[in-house]
């Protein structure tokens, strides 16, 4: 059973004839007429009496016709809402955001989107880089907020590129410099995020390739903490530098680091090949729009 034969049927009977219904759809007489002949066929029910110009409809078509109105309302109901949902008057955005960095650079983002789709339901999780990567790979999330670089299963857009500063207690003896070598910070105990965050990985690299390997001191998932930490005196900690800027705090201050530079690579990543909702891909778009401004 096809909708246009259901169709033609339909405005057979709300014309009283085929002709009526011929210039209702468009098209011609003879193709209405058959339309509804194949769906006597496949029926095996005489659905119209036909009588001169005018039809009527028998017993068993007026149950074919309260049914094919109700399976057209809900056809047209369903193209409705898909619409609506390619409008993003609805739709579902499930996103995942690493903890570091995320208020600064996306609660902006944030509100502009809501205006923009207010009747897009946002679905958000917060993980590291690893944890994230896992969600986006199994299609539980639609776009992760991950370091780069990622595998070739991965589209990505960039987001920020920044360079590591280093947290030091103030009365540090390097705290004076204008900037720091990572060597001259190996016989210090660092502070590093919790196993899983990808920036892990790009300070220890960078020791690494620098000879030594760090004693590491404490870890911690939250930025407030570990900045307090390095207040304390515990030791020293990195941050990506637009993050440190943010987080200023009396006893602590914080260095570019040089040889090696090291940078926090921020890019929106998403299944290669995947399906990307209608609403994942208005937050890149909208992502792309306000990373082409100028600062405020």
């Amino acid at each position: 059973m096809e909708i246009r034969t259901l169709r033609a049927f339909v405005e057979v009977v709300r014309e009283g004839g085929f002709s009526g219904a011929a210039r209702k759809v468009f098209a011609t007489q003879s193709a209405i007429s058959k339309a509804v002949r194949q769906l006597e066929d496949e029926l095996g029910l005489t659905l119209l009496d036909r009588i001169g110009h005018r039809s009527t409809l028998t017993a068993a078509g007026e149950i074919v016709y309260r049914r094919a109105l109700a399976i057209l309302s809900e056809r047209d109901d369903l193209l409705n809402e898909l619409a609506e949902y390619r409008g993003l008057k609805r739709g579902r955005l499930r996103l995942g955001l690493p903890p570091i960095g995320a208020d600064s650079l996306f609660a902006p983002l944030f509100a502009i989107y809501r205006q923009r789709y207010p009747g897009v339901e946002i679905q958000l999780v917060e993980h590291g880089s690893r944890r994230l990567e896992e969600l986006v790979r199994t299609g539980e999330i639609d776009i992760g907020g991950l370091l780069l670089p990622v595998s070739d299963e991965f589209e990505w857009q960039e987001v920020r590129l920044e360079p590591l500063d280093v947290l030091l207690p103030e009365n540090h003896p390097l705290a004076g410099e204008e900037a720091i070598a990572l060597t001259a910070l190996k016989d210090m105990p660092f502070i590093l995020f919790d196993a899983g965050f990808a920036l892990n990985p790009v300070i220890l690299g960078a020791c690494h390739a620098k000879g030594f390997e760090p004693q590491v001191t404490a870890r911690s998932s939250q930025v407030s903490f570990i900045v307090e930490l390095v207040g304390a005196g515990l030791g020293m900690a990195f941050l990506p530098r637009l993050i440190a800027h943010q987080r200023v705090r009396p006893g602590v201050v914080h260095r570019p680091v040089i040889d090696p530079v090291m940078n926090w690579h921020m890019a929106f990543v998403w299944r290669r090949g995947g399906f990307l909702p209608h609403a994942a891909r208005a937050w890149l778009e909208l992502a792309h729009e306000i990373k082409g401004q100028p600062p405020a």
